[in-house]
Order: structure tokens, then C-alpha cells, then sequence
């Protein structure tokens, strides 16, 4: 399908030509027109079946993590990258999870224990997860627009390649976390635990850090226009390829290294603290 081809052709444009290219493009073209397939024979119209198609595709980001930019090392792990590819697809297809691929709109997950749950591929908009357990969880391409989280433990959650912009995250507790390529426009983490959360290639646009404490947490290749770090403390926080000559640092407390490279990246640094 010419939407597919090009759609996945879009996503990998930001790697350049790296040498597996073609293969990987290949391998997930033919699996994501597997799934436009099944959905049209379940009676999705056209358009239904391609947006849940491209809603599952994921987080590029992780399937590059597995091929590697030297020539000489992509063509030792080819045979890996495929076969990581191939179970990644039978995983999302044959999911026996009674939450994962399931229309969960507006639903209340309140106080309750999901540890370890899988939602990936659903669409939670509006859902409410407030106050619940949710320990490795898995949220992976899911649609969380909305979606409040207030004071959940979402330790070693995953969040990969999900919507969640308006999402609400207040005191919630997201240590480990991964946010790898999220649209997160509008969301809210008032008081959360950010600690070696990973935000990497994620839209951060506007959101605020004010006022928190941020250890390890990962900022690499985000949007960060109008993003406020206001007097907030800083520590062994990375901010490779970003946007930071964009963000708010007023006040903010932050260690000789990270100082150092903010100020390298052009970082507007005036009112910054150096601890």
C-alpha cells in the first residue's frame, strides 16, 4: 500500500540512509500491511484501518536502538534486526492481554492494581489511572489524550510512541520511565518523580518543569520551545540534540556538567545557578 510505504518512509527520514535501511523499511512494510489487511476484513472502513495501522507502528526510536550507524556492525546484526522486528509485530498481533488492541475510552482504572499490565495499541482517551499501581506497566502506541494519572506509581512504565497530550501526571511517581517519541503538548507533571525518567525524541513543547527536582532524567533530541525549567534543580540531566536555546532556565540549580553543556548548545543561562 502506497500510504503505508510512504508513511514508514517518512519516519525513518530523520536516520539518513544507514545501510539496513531498505531491509528494515521491507520487513515492516510487510508487516503493517499484514495488519491494514486483518482490520479491513474485520469490516474497518479504509480509513479506520490505515490510522490504527500507523496508531500501532510504535517508536522508531527503539528500532533504531537495535541498528547500529557503523556499516560493519549493521551487517553482523542483520539477521537480529529482522528477527527483533518480526517477534515485535507477533508479540503486538497475538497479545493475549485483555487490556492491549481494546476500545478502554473514558474508562475509570481509579486506586486499582495493574502491575505489569499491557494496554498497548488501545485507546484510553480520558481515562482515569489516578492513585493506581501501575509497576511496568505497558502503554506502547497507545491513545492516552487526557488521560489523568495523579499520584500513580509508574515505575518502569512504558509509554512508547503514545499520544498523551493533555495527559496529567501530577505527584505521580514515573521513576524509570520511558517516554521515548510521546506527543505530550498540554500535559502536566506537577510534583511528579522524575528520576532517570527518559523523555528522548518527545514533544515537550510548553510543558513545565518548574520547581522540580530532576535526577538522570533524559532529554535527548526533544522539542523544548517554551519549555520551563524554572528554578527548578538539575542533576546529571542529559539534553543531547535539543532544542534548549528554546527553554526556560530562570533561577534553575544545575552541576558543572550539565551546566557546561547547556551553555555549549547556546542555552540561555543568565539566570541559571551552578551547584
Amino acid at each position: 500500500m502506497e500510504k503505508l510505504k510512504k508513511f514508514i518512509n517518512n519516519a525513518f527520514e530523520p536516520y539518513g540512509n544507514f545501510p539496513a535501511r531498505k531491509d528494515v523499511e521491507q520487513e515492516l512494510l510487510a508487516n503493517l500491511t499484514e495488519k491494514y489487511h486483518d482490520l479491513k476484513a474485520q469490516g474497518k472502513s479504509d480509513e479506520d484501518a490505515y490510522q490504527i495501522t500507523i496508531d500501532s507502528f510504535g517508536d522508531v526510536a527503539e528500532i533504531m536502538d537495535q541498528v547500529k550507524y557503523s556499516p560493519q556492525k549493521i551487517h553482523e546484526n542483520e539477521f537480529s534486526v529482522h528477527k527483533i522486528l518480526k517477534e515485535t509485530f507477533k508479540i503486538a498481533k497475538l497479545s493475549r492481554s485483555k487490556f492491549s488492541s481494546t476500545e478502554l475510552k473514558q474508562s475509570d482504572f481509579s486506586g486499582t492494581n495493574l502491575a505489569e499490565a499491557d494496554f498497548s495499541y488501545s485507546s484510553l482517551a480520558e481515562s482515569n489511572f489516578d492513585g493506581s499501581e501501575l509497576i511496568k506497566a505497558k502503554f506502547r502506541a497507545a491513545s492516552l489524550k487526557d488521560a489523568t494519572f495523579k499520584g500513580a506509581n509508574l515505575t518502569d512504565a512504558s509509554f512508547a510512541g503514545s499520544d498523551l497530550q493533555g495527559a496529567r501526571f501530577d505527584k505521580a511517581n514515573l521513576t524509570n520511565a520511558q517516554f521515548k517519541a510521546t506527543g505530550l503538548k498540554g500535559a502536566t507533571f506537577q510534583n511528579a518523580t522524575l528520576n532517570n525518567t527518559n523523555f528522548s525524541h518527545s514533544d515537550l513543547r510548553d510543558i513545565s518543569f518548574e520547581n522540580m527536582i530532576l535526577s538522570g532524567t533524559n532529554f535527548d533530541s526533544t522539542s523544548l520551545k517554551n519549555t520551563s525549567f524554572k528554578n527548578a534543580t538539575l542533576q546529571d540531566v542529559s539534553f543531547h540534540h535539543s532544542e534548549v536555546k528554546h527553554a526556560i532556565f530562570d533561577g534553575t540549580k544545575m552541576d558543572k556538567i550539565t551546566y557546561a553543556l547547556l551553555k555549549g548548545a547556546k542555552a540561555k543561562l543568565d539566570g541559571a545557578k551552578i551547584q
